[in-house]
């Protein structure tokens, strides 16, 4: 299993301490026992030199290189304590450690340099003091071997230090860089589950719209014949009958568009990336058009309602009371919304404004087209055809005309009518 560093954090810490790991404790406490035991060797030289107790000698040089099992929480100190014993000829495992440690750990590199410098002077001059006198006559064998001892015992442990020092920052850099890597692609991966979940909501709402639309003006436009048929089925047989056919072909246009969006949902599901922009159920292209808004209009006053259809043309006000006239090709989006508008607005007139006049106006003006649908208060003849209302309408007519950067606006009017107005921005496709 995998851990980034921020799951690790303490979790492998383990040792006593100044110490991260117990191994490290135990290496230190060896190093430093070694240390000690060469100390308490070359303290007896020492003492003997100095003209003191052999065991005074044997005490100092223990604690003396027990120091070492402080390097990694003092490293200067260490070092420190490494040089100033140099003229008494002791410590030299601790003073390579000691120096070792220094240049790998954070310690500023000037300081690193001043003391491993200070080190390889204090060995020089005592080792070139100690072999002249055995070596007078050969002055310059003295120094190049106070060069060399000083060297060797100073140069390999700062630059095998330097670069253990730059390959843990390495290590370390690059882990904190594969724990950031790891952060951001779970936040990625969250937030493109979110995406998902928003795309999926966005599809759920989308297709709730457009069975709404759809289906709920077929069988509004049904119930309203089906009235009249149980009214005049008695007095008027041929009446009737024609009815009866329009709720036939009514209710097989509702089956057909409902089985084309069943059809759809029952398609293979689109990737969460393109479900956001997936086109509405059946295609903005095969979608009804505002060619077909005469057909609309004329289902209506089949069903006994008075609709006046109103189109304005691009220019001069030019008028078109017959039909919706040709217009400009707008893109299929533009003409599905608003044909969808002035549908569900004409369903709301056959559920809340029975009897009622309605007029519906399209102007096609320059880079917008613009829809209508307003109706006057009920004559109070018409019965109720007791339709059910979820409430849904106006939100559905909202959402899709903002949906393309439009303008909604509906409410009441002065005479007690209601009027549904929007306004969608196209461009008109050569």
């Amino acid at each position: 299993m995998t851990y980034t560093g921020d799951e690790r954090g303490g979790a492998g810490r383990d040792g006593p301490w100044w110490w991260e790991r117990r191994r490290e404790a135990v290496l230190d406490v060896g190093l430093g026992a070694v240390s000690a035991a060469e100390c308490a060797l070359e303290g007896v030289q020492f003492a003997r030199e100095a003209g003191l107790p052999g065991a005074v000698g044997v005490l100092f040089g223990i604690v003396v290189g027990a120091t070492l099992v402080l390097r990694r929480r003092w490293p200067i100190a260490v070092v420190l304590v490494g040089i100033a014993v140099t003229p008494a000829a002791m410590g030299f495992l601790l003073s390579v450690v000691a120096l070792y440690t220094l240049a790998s750990s954070d310690v500023p590199r000037r300081i690193t340099a001043t003391l491993a410098s200070m080190s390889m002077a204090a060995t020089f001059v005592v080792m070139y003091l100690r072999t002249r006198e055995g070596a007078a006559d050969e002055p310059t064998l003295v120094i190049s071997l106070s060069v060399f001892v000083a060297v060797a015992l100073t140069v390999p442990p700062v630059l095998f230090g330097l670069y253990i020092g730059a390959r843990r920052r390495l290590m370390e850099s690059l882990q904190e860089r594969a724990d950031s890597l790891e952060r951001e692609l779970s936040l990625l991966a969250d937030r493109a589950e979110e995406r998902a979940e928003w795309a999926r909501t966005e599809e759920r709402t989308r297709i709730a719209r457009e069975m709404h639309d759809v289906v709920a003006h077929r069988v509004s436009l049904m119930v309203v014949h089906a009235a009249a048929l149980q009214a005049v089925a008695a007095k008027d047989p041929v009446k009737a009958a024609r009815n009866a056919a329009l709720v036939g072909d009514m209710g097989r246009q509702a089956l057909t568009e409902l089985r084309e969006m069943l059809g759809v949902l029952r398609a293979e599901a689109p990737k969460p990336a393109a479900v956001a922009v997936a086109a509405p159920a059946g295609g903005f292209e095969d979608g009804p058009s505002l060619a077909e808004l005469e057909a609309l209009v004329g289902q209506s006053r089949a069903a006994g309602m008075v609709v006046e259809l109103d189109v304005r043309a691009a220019g001069a006000g030019s008028t078109d009371p017959a039909g919706a006239g040709p217009g400009p090709g707008y893109p299929a989006e533009v003409e599905q919304t608003a044909y969808r508008v002035v549908q569900e607005a004409l369903t709301n007139c056959h559920k809340h404004a029975p009897g009622a006049r309605v007029v519906v106006r399209l102007a096609h003006r320059d880079g917008e087209v613009a829809m209508q649908v307003e109706n006057g208060p009920c004559d109070g003849k018409a019965a109720e055809p007791g339709l059910p209302s979820g409430g849904n309408g106006l939100v559905g007519m909202r959402e899709r005309v903002l949906g393309l950067g439009g303008v909604f606006v509906s409410g009441p009017t002065d005479d007690g009518g209601f009027k549904v107005s929007a306004v969608l921005p196209c461009a008109s496709r050569a």
